[in-house]
C-alpha cells in the first residue's frame, strides 16, 4: 500500500507537470467590429521596448518572435487560443520562449472572401492602399503593447483584448508635376470577381502645360509600392530633419541625403536639357503581394495585360503620351528590374527598350541558390550524410544573416497558402499554377523545402525569362534586338548574380540576330547595383532617371519609325 501511495503521488507530481503550459487568449472587443472576421491572429513578442513588436518582425537575425493562426468567423469577445502547437519564427512554439519579461502585442490581419473566375473561393487580405504591408494595413485590429512576464513553469493563458484598428490612409497629394490617376480595370475585375483597381504616379515633363502641342515619350520605373512619387521632392531639404541612421548602407543622416537628391532630381528635371519624357510608377498591389510582377498569373490574374493594355493607354490619352510601342521604356530594379525585363519580353511590340537592375531570378537554374530543376531540396544540399543549410542573404563579404530555411519558416509563421505577403511567397503565387485548393500550388514545401519537380516545370515554361529567350529566339531575337540591358552586383545579398550570369551566357551567343544590349556586373557590388560604376549604391539608387533617360533617348533616335514625332516633346 506504502509502495502503492508513492506511485500514485510521483504520477500526479508528473502529470502536473507535464500540465504546465503558457497560453494565449485573443480577442477583439466589439466596438471596433460587431462582425465576424476572417483572417491570420499575429502574436507578437518582444524582448525589448524600442517599438511596438509588431514593428520588429524581420527575417533577420534582429527579428523578435512571430507566431500566426488562421481564424474563421472569429466573433466579437469570442477566443482564440495560441499554445506551444502553434507555428512560430524564429522560436516554433511558444514552449521555446525563456522564461523572463517580455512585451507582447496581436493583430490580426483581416482576410476577404473572393469568388474567382476559376470558379475556386480563396480568403486573402484585400490590399487596402498601404501595399500588403500587414503591421499597417488599415482596417486590422491590433492590441497596445504590455508587459507581461513569461513563466514556463506556471499553468496560464494571457489575455490580449485587440481594441484598436487602424485608421484609412490619407489621400494621394498632387502637385504642379505630380499627378495620382486610378481606373478600375475590367480585366483584374473579371478575375478577382470584385472591383479591382490599379493606379500609377505620373511625373509631368517641365513646360507641359506652357506646350499643349506636344506629345511625350512614356518611361515606367517598376518596382515595389509607390506611396508616393520615388526620390522627387519640390521643396529643399528641410534643415530641421533629424538625422537617422541606414542599417542597409550603414550612413548616419541617410535620409537627409535622400531629401538632398529628391531636390536635385526636381531641379534637374526642371532644367532646360533635361529630356522631356512622362515618367510613371505604377500601384498594383494585390491580395498576395505590394506589387504584380506585372505580368499575366494564374493566381494574381492579368496584370501584365491591365497594365500594358487598359492603364497606359488611359495614362497616355490623359497626359499626351505618344501612345506607340516605339516611345515606351521600361526601367526598375530588383523587383522591379525583373519586371522590366518580363514586360518587355512578354511584350516585345508595346515597348523599346529595358533597363534591369538586380533583377529578381530570370533564370530558374539559379533561383537565387536552388535548381529548380535538378535539386530535390530547397534548404539543404543534397548530401548524403550531411545536411549543409543553403544560405538566403549575406553581405559583400559573403557573412549569411539568414537562411533559406529561416527566411521560409519565417513566412509561415506570418500566412499559409502564399499569404504571408513576402518575397518567396510571391515569387510562388505569381509562377505556379493554381492548385485544387484554389490557392498557388507550392513550388517546395514550406516546411521541409521538398522541390514540386511538376510545378517547377510549370514554371519553365511560362515564367523561367532565360529559357522563354532561348526558347523563342526565332521569333523574339528581331523584336528585341538592342533593347535588353541588365545590372547586377557580383555580391548581391540575395544571390541574384548567378541568374544574370547564366542569363549572359545566352545572349552573349545569340545570332539571327545578336541581342546588341549590355550585361554589366559591379564589382563587391550589394543589392541593388544599377550600372553606376561611379557613385555608391546608396546614392545612384536615387539618381535611376538621370542615368537612364539619356540612353533612352539615345535609343530613340536610333530606332525611331520614319514617320516618328521626335520634335514636338524637344524643347
Amino acid at each position: 500500500m506504502k509502495k502503492y501511495f508513492l506511485f500514485l503521488i510521483y504520477t500526479l507530481f508528473i502529470v502536473n507537470l507535464s500540465a504546465q503550459e503558457i497560453k494565449f487568449a485573443v480577442s477583439f472587443v466589439d466596438k471596433i467590429s460587431k462582425d465576424p472576421v476572417d483572417g491570420r491572429v499575429l502574436l507578437l513578442i518582444s524582448n525589448n521596448n524600442n517599438s511596438e513588436p509588431r514593428f520588429q518582425i524581420a527575417e533577420g537575425p534582429t527579428t523578435q518572435l512571430v507566431f500566426g493562426k488562421n481564424v474563421d468567423g472569429l466573433k466579437p469577445d469570442e477566443e482564440t487560443l495560441i499554445d506551444k502547437s502553434i507555428w512560430g519564427y524564429p522560436l516554433k512554439s511558444i514552449s521555446e520562449i525563456p522564461s523572463g519579461e517580455y512585451y507582447v502585442q496581436a493583430l490580426i490581419h483581416k482576410y476577404d472572401t473572393f469568388h474567382l473566375s476559376n470558379g475556386h473561393t480563396v480568403k486573402l487580405p484585400m490590399d487596402r492602399g498601404e501595399g500588403q504591408q500587414w503591421n499597417i494595413a488599415p482596417g486590422n485590429f491590433y492590441s497596445t503593447s504590455k508587459k507581461i512576464v513569461i513563466d514556463q513553469e506556471k499553468n496560464e493563458t494571457i489575455k490580449i483584448i485587440l481594441d484598436q484598428i487602424i485608421p484609412p490612409l490619407p489621400e494621394p497629394k498632387e502637385t504642379n508635376y505630380v499627378k495620382y490617376v486610378k481606373i478600375q480595370s475590367a480585366l483584374l475585375t473579371k478575375f478577382w470577381g470584385r472591383p479591382m483597381y490599379i493606379g500609377a504616379w505620373v511625373l509631368l515633363p517641365h513646360g507641359f502645360d506652357e506646350h499643349p502641342d506636344a506629345y511625350y515619350p512614356l518611361v515606367i520605373n517598376h518596382g515595389h509600392f509607390p506611396s508616393s512619387l520615388s526620390n522627387f521632392r519640390e521643396e529643399p531639404p528641410d534643415t530641421n530633419l533629424k538625422p537617422d541612421y541606414s542599417e542597409r548602407f550603414q550612413i548616419e543622416g541617410y535620409n537627409k541625403i535622400v531629401q538632398e537628391y529628391s531636390y536635385k532630381f526636381y531641379t534637374e528635371w526642371t532644367c532646360p536639357d533635361f529630356p522631356r519624357m512622362l515618367l510613371i510608377e505604377i500601384q498594383h498591389a494585390n491580395p498576395y503581394y505590394d506589387d504584380s510582377y506585372a505580368v499575366n498569373s494564374a493566381n494574381i490574374g492579368p496584370y501584365g495585360d491591365a497594365i500594358t493594355y487598359e492603364l497606359i493607354p488611359f495614362i497616355e490619352k490623359k497626359f499626351r503620351g505618344i501612345g506607340k510601342g516605339w516611345a515606351r521604356f521600361l526601367y526598375g530594379g530588383s523587383t522591379g528590374g525583373w519586371e522590366s525585363l518580363a514586360a518587355q519580353i512578354f511584350y516585345p511590340d508595346e515597348y523599346n527598350g529595358c533597363w534591369a537592375a538586380c533583377p529578381d531570378p530570370i533564370d530558374f537554374k539559379a533561383y537565387t541558390i536552388v535548381d529548380i530543376y535538378k535539386d530535390r531540396k530547397a534548404y539543404y544540399l543534397d548530401n548524403t550524410w550531411k545536411k549543409t543549410p543553403r544560405p538566403g542573404t549575406r553581405n559583400y563579404l559573403g557573412q549569411i544573416s539568414a537562411t533559406l530555411e529561416e527566411i521560409n519558416h519565417y513566412e509561415l509563421a506570418l500566412g499559409d497558402k502564399s499569404r504571408s505577403g513576402q518575397q518567396w511567397d510571391v515569387w510562388q503565387a505569381v509562377f505556379s499554377p493554381a492548385g485544387s485548393d484554389g490557392y498557388p500550388k507550392p513550388i517546395w514545401d514550406k516546411l521541409t523545402g521538398e522541390i514540386d519537380h511538376s510545378v517547377a516545370e510549370y514554371w519553365k515554361e511560362n515564367f523561367d525569362l532565360r529559357y522563354i529567350l532561348e526558347r523563342d529566339w526565332k521569333i523574339l531575337g528581331p523584336k528585341l534586338k538592342g533593347k535588353i540591358h541588365i545590372y547586377v552586383g557580383e555580391a548581391d545579398n540575395f544571390y541574384l548574380n548567378n541568374a544574370v550570369y547564366l542569363m549572359e551566357d545566352f545572349l552573349r551567343n545569340t545570332k539571327d540576330p545578336y541581342y546588341e544590349g549590355e550585361v554589366d556586373y559591379g564589382a563587391r557590388a550589394e543589392h541593388c547595383w544599377n550600372g553606376d560604376h561611379d557613385l555608391p549604391n546608396a546614392i545612384s539608387r536615387l539618381r535611376y532617371a538621370q542615368m537612364y533617360f539619356p540612353r533612352i533617348v539615345e535609343r530613340i533616335f536610333k530606332s525611331a519609325p520614319a514617320d516618328a514625332d521626335l520634335t514636338s516633346w524637344r524643347y
